[in-house]
């Protein structure tokens, strides 16, 4: 079963919720997330953000920040914070 935290960022996949911005995920197939905002002030995450930076830079084609890590990663990550 999945954990109250994973269920709500699955429903969130396609709405535009406000709070929160969208970011993909995956190293060759992506899976699109809605996130809430808030974790942008997460130390955690910010690391995630920079090591993205870092492998892809600052452009993002499909219109919302990629993050090349495996799906289960970030689920584990995002679950701790």
């Amino acid at each position: 079963m999945l954990s109250r935290r994973y269920a709500f960022l699955f429903r969130l996949q396609r709405p535009k919720s406000k709070g929160h911005f969208a970011v993909y995920v995956g190293e060759t197939e992506r899976k699109r997330f809605a996130v809430p905002i808030s974790y942008l002030k997460h130390h955690t995450f910010q690391n995630l953000l920079g090591q993205a930076e870092e492998e892809l830079g600052f452009d993002h084609p499909n219109g919302a920040l990629t993050i090349p890590c495996w799906e289960e990663v970030f689920l584990n990550l995002i679950s701790n914070l």
